[in-house]
């Protein structure tokens, strides 16, 4: 026998083998590809530096070409009762804040019909949007809150409870335990402490018309807990002290509640979410000064949503507010954000509220599978006070900049 016809019978065998193996194991293999084009209405947004406390991403601040996601995921089962899922997304340039390509990797366990246990790395279930798939988002982008709190990763533990009919009123518990490490290295990382994130969600749904739920997470610092104080900010004259700072260990929270609704073509969503900043803008900072302004510095966020989807044509419009200091709570016996001493005024207001106004197109190429093909276009109207004025422009005060971002979406 020819070595040629060796080969070919070997790779059909194996072939046929993988066949049989995947379709025992139910594999699936889906992806999601997102090209952005961003075009800036105002040039701060390329020559100044943003505020304090607001997100702005990179793709924003030149114009130009970029690929902002390219998923590509594989499910399955391995036994009826377990499954498992991995996904990557090779299109992420690695940091020490987001350290692989690894996005999701979990196993699922069915113990009772209704009940699972998840374990791995994954979204730590936190808001509305950070939980729905990249490719079903309404915008090209997700709200303040939802790209801010809601797109984290973890590795834990969760815990879930299915109830009701999913056609009528039913709904689903979630309990679980994270690391932790989703605002130090997006979740990609094993624990550097003790400390525990624990979470909790609740999803309802009214037949397909009406979904709601609530959340929330009760975390701490996410840098190695230990005994001496000299993880802790070295505190400005005003501030609490060394000991103090430690005792908090940037104490983490969420509070959050959604509702959406679906019917006819209209769509109607709205979020709201509150709690402690934390680590996420830290005082546990080995000497350093504060992130923040007070220990117990709380924000809150909320967006609401409408649209109508006619044919291949969806029309929507949100309105986005993010506070990150709700109660405007400060050591200093002045307002830091706007002045530099008592009575006198800053050259810059830095108050730290930020919103949003975004207006959207979407052309669907097949309108029953929206995600399959679709290309969205984006007006994002925001507040003129996120950008530090530019001096070598003669600027003064705060600055801003919209943008209209134009994306392209294909998933399989």
């Amino acid at each position: 026998m020819s070595l040629h016809r060796q080969l070919f019978i070997g790779a059909s065998v194996l072939a046929a083998l993988a066949a049989q193996s995947a379709q025992a194991q139910e594999m699936k293999v889906s992806g999601l590809v997102q090209v952005w084009y961003s075009q800036m209405l105002d040039s701060n947004l390329r020559v100044n530096t943003a505020a304090p406390y607001y997100n702005l991403r990179s793709e924003f601040r030149e114009n130009g070409f970029s690929m902002r996601r390219t998923e590509v995921k594989f499910a399955g089962k391995v036994l009826d009762d377990v499954k498992f899922e991995v996904m990557i997304d090779p299109s992420i340039s690695t940091s020490a804040s987001n350290p692989m390509i690894l996005q999701d990797a979990a196993i699922e366990w069915e113990a009772y019909p209704g009940v699972a246990f998840k374990v791995g790395q994954f979204k730590n279930l936190q808001t509305m949007e950070g939980l729905t798939s990249s490719s079903e988002i309404l915008f090209a982008e997700r709200s303040q809150l939802g790209r801010v709190f809601g797109d984290k990763r973890d590795r834990g533990l969760v815990a879930s409870f299915a109830f009701g009919d999913v056609k009528a009123f039913g709904g689903k518990v979630f309990v679980g335990v994270f690391n932790g490490m989703g605002d130090a290295i997006s979740g990609k990382g094993n624990d550097t402490n003790a400390g525990k994130d624990l979470v909790a969600r609740v999803e309802m749904n009214l037949g397909k018309t009406h979904r709601f739920g609530f959340y929330t997470l009760q975390g701490t610092t996410d840098v190695k807990d230990t005994t001496d104080l000299g993880i802790a900010a070295n505190p400005p004259a005003s501030w609490p002290s060394r000991a103090d700072i430690y005792a908090n260990k940037d104490k983490t929270t969420n509070l959050g509640a959604y509702y959406a609704f679906e019917q006819d073509g209209w769509i109607a969503t709205a979020e709201v979410m509150t709690g402690d900043l934390g680590r996420r803008f830290p005082a546990m900072t080995s000497g350093a000064a504060p992130k923040r302004q007070h220990l117990d510095q709380a924000f809150l966020g909320y967006y609401v949503t409408g649209g109508y989807t006619f044919g291949h044509h969806t029309l929507l419009a949100r309105y986005d507010v993010m506070n990150y200091n709700r109660g405007n709570k400060w050591y200093t016996a002045y307002n830091p954000y706007t002045e530099t001493a008592p009575g006198v005024p800053s050259a810059v207001d830095l108050s730290p509220e930020f919103k949003e106004a975004t207006l959207g197109y979407t052309y669907a190429f097949k309108p029953d599978k929206l995600k399959a093909a679709n290309l969205k276009v984006n007006y994002i109207h925001r507040s003129k006070n996120f950008l530090l004025p530019n001096a070598a422009l003669g600027q003064s005060g705060a600055q801003g900049g919209d943008t209209v971002l134009v994306a392209f979406q294909i998933a399989f």
